[in-house]
């Protein structure tokens, strides 16, 4: 995608403003008088609302469920979170941690207090209002001592999780973390309604954009739109399909069965933008890949075997 198309697509989802717009696109050698015509233009073209999206993915299995302590991978983080739930924070385009489910985060204490807002008037898909509790049993999900949840290791610093009313939710953790924002936007913690003192993740009610109405694990997840959801929400239904083989998942965008895939073959990336009808973005990430090491056993106690690794 040029810098241009980039900025153009920017601006279409409203993250530009007409000022923005047009000083990036003067710094790309556009004329002034020129960005400022295709700013009007981009304004006057709204999207239309509607229809069935239909996403192909390169994962899914006859395993997943709906528990977000077993997600494993892009179809239920995409499914079962980005479609269905929300978390107390998100990633923004920028990289930085803002608010989602909750509207507003305090550090205190030299950031080992966190106090979380929870968004005033939102429900989950049954028209529960989300309160504290709900927050608390979510959490509590992955923190027990038998939970397998890879979110609990994230949670370990965490000393306590208590409410303070009934949309307030204070965490205290042991030391001092400017980044715990990010933390607490993990796809492993989505917001679920509380019961019996526990978590209702068997239901799928959630928070999201959408409503599960099937869930066919390792085949299909079908949605519908969320009427009370606090963001915008463009489509009517969503459908995401597992179609582990590129091949046939490249085929299937070409034909018009989905609208969407990921995982593209880079080897015919190339062929596959000569499609006319098809748009490929590619859109730099804020992620990074570590070398996870239990540093309590052997030989990653060793610091000498750390250090040749990170050399390496």
């Amino acid at each position: 995608m040029s810098d241009i198309s980039r900025l153009t697509l920017l601006a279409r989802l409203g993250k530009l403003n007409r000022r923005e717009f047009i000083v990036g696109a003067v710094s790309m050698g556009v004329a002034a008088t020129t960005a400022n015509t295709m700013f009007s233009s981009i304004a006057r073209a709204e999207p239309k609302k509607g229809g069935t999206f239909r996403i192909g993915l390169g994962h899914g299995a006859t395993t997943d469920s709906l528990d977000p302590a077993t997600y494993p991978d892009q179809f239920t983080l995409m499914a079962m979170w980005g479609t269905l739930a929300n978390s107390l924070t998100e990633i923004a385009p920028d990289g930085s941690a803002v608010p989602d489910l909750a509207e507003s985060m305090e550090p205190s204490d030299g950031a080992k207090k966190w106090v979380f807002k929870i968004r005033k008037g939102v429900t989950f898909h049954d028209g529960k209002t989300v309160t504290a509790d709900d927050v608390l049993a979510s959490y509590a999900h992955h923190r027990t001592e038998d939970s397998k949840s890879p979110a609990k290791s994230l949670l370990k610093p965490v000393t306590s999780i208590k409410a303070d009313g009934p949309d307030t939710v204070v965490f205290e953790l042991e030391a001092g973390n400017a980044d715990f924002p990010y933390l607490v936007s993990d796809y492993h913690i989505p917001i679920m309604p509380a019961k019996d003192g526990k978590v209702d993740w068997q239901s799928g009610i959630r928070t999201g954009a959408f409503i599960l109405e099937k869930f066919d694990p390792g085949v299909k997840a079908t949605f519908k739109r969320n009427p009370n959801y606090y963001k915008p929400v463009w489509f009517d239904n969503v459908e995401v399909l597992s179609i582990k083989d590129v091949a046939a998942r490249t085929n299937a965008l070409t034909s018009g069965e989905v609208d969407y895939i990921d995982r593209c073959d880079l080897k015919t990336l190339g062929l596959l933008a000569q499609n006319p009808n098809v748009k490929i973005f590619e859109q730099a990430g804020y992620g990074h890949y570590v070398y996870v090491m239990n540093v309590e056993t052997k030989p990653f106690d060793d610091v000498n075997v750390r250090l040749a690794l990170k050399h390496r």
